[in-house]
């Protein structure tokens, strides 16, 4: 494997149309800066300085995949509220179509609310989170809304990735009808799943965290030898081809079903700033190489660069194809 082989890859990623499907969220960062104790409650009074939102969850994949230079779509549901509005804003912001995405009444867009403390960017702490939820399943109308999207924006895909957090959008049936766009299509689907990785069966590929790993089989993951084994276990039970494992500090794991395990290191340094968002850039990254042509290791290799330039940026964020291009001429 050659910097050579893997800046073709790269070279590919501008041809590619990549739909996302999952769980659209909007971050937002409430920032201040730290005055004095509270005469009310023993906590630290901040003094607001400023409020920064941006695509979170499966927006926050699809952002990445845009960054990375190819065409995305992405599916997903929305509420008429002022977090849904936000995030049609920061899609049209970013050049990216808002023609998938469903507006559901009554539902609430999932956001997360960072409070951070701090007077310069590279000190600021996150102090607490307060996430807001929709506490309801789709609409049946909602998810027929989406699998008609999915006909339509789907059909042309090179890759369908699946990002979800476990807020609903992607159900049992429009997850079925994604399956059956991809054999149609002959196109990869790769899918992230915070809490129901199990019934994502049947896939090319999926990218659970090394806790996430060993939660699924029940065994150990200490070490390379204890991920392999649970990682083939959990590839027999997804029936899937691949299984790229996030392992922290410990860089990432490659498992292929029809192949072997090849484990590797983090790329840059372990002093990170901040992991929020870290595992979309890995998969759209991982999702994206494959789809351009690549081996499992390219794409692996190069969605382990990705993951290592994008946690040194603070806050929800991207890796561009040109950084990812300069990391590569840097480490050769």
């Amino acid at each position: 494997m050659t910097e050579a082989g893997l800046l073709a890859v790269t070279e590919s990623f501008t041809d590619r149309t990549i739909v996302v499907v999952g769980d659209v969220i909007t971050d937002e960062y409430l920032i201040g800066k730290p005055r004095r104790i509270s005469r009310e409650a023993p906590v630290i009074i901040l003094k607001f300085a400023e409020r920064d939102v941006r695509l979170g969850g499966a927006a926050n994949a699809a952002h990445n995949v845009a960054a990375l230079g190819a065409r995305v779509v992405p599916v997903g549901v929305i509420g008429r509220d002022g977090a849904g509005e936000a995030l049609l804003a920061l899609f049209q912001r970013a050049g990216i179509t808002t023609h998938g995405l469903v507006v559901e009444a009554g539902r609430m867009t999932p956001m997360k609310t960072r409070i951070m403390a701090g007077g310069y960017p590279a000190t600021r702490q996150q102090v607490v989170r307060l996430d807001r939820e929709p506490s309801t399943e789709l609409m049946p109308a909602t998810e027929d809304a989406l699998m008609e999207r999915l006909s339509t924006l789907a059909a042309r895909a090179d890759a369908i990735l699946v990002s979800d957090y476990g807020y609903g959008t992607v159900a049992p049936r429009v997850f079925e009808h994604v399956q059956s766009i991809a054999r149609s299509r002959g196109a990869i689907v790769t899918v992230d799943s915070r809490y129901e990785l199990p019934r994502f069966s049947g896939v090319t590929a999926a990218t659970p965290n090394e806790a996430e790993l060993g939660d699924l089989t029940g065994h150990p993951v200490d070490d390379e030898r204890a991920v392999e084994k649970a990682g083939r276990q959990l590839l027999e039970r997804l029936h899937a081809n691949m299984l790229l494992v996030t392992r922290g500090s410990q860089g990432l794991a490659l498992l292929e079903r029809d192949g072997g395990a090849s484990f590797i290191p983090i790329f840059g340094t372990d002093e990170i700033a901040d992991v929020t968002g870290a595992g979309d850039t890995v998969i759209s990254a991982f999702t994206l190489a494959l789809a351009s042509g690549g081996t499992p290791l390219q794409a692996a290799t190069l969605a382990n660069i990705a993951g290592g330039l994008v946690v040194m940026k603070r806050g929800t964020a991207t890796v561009s194809r040109a950084e990812l291009r300069a990391a590569l001429t840097r480490a050769s």
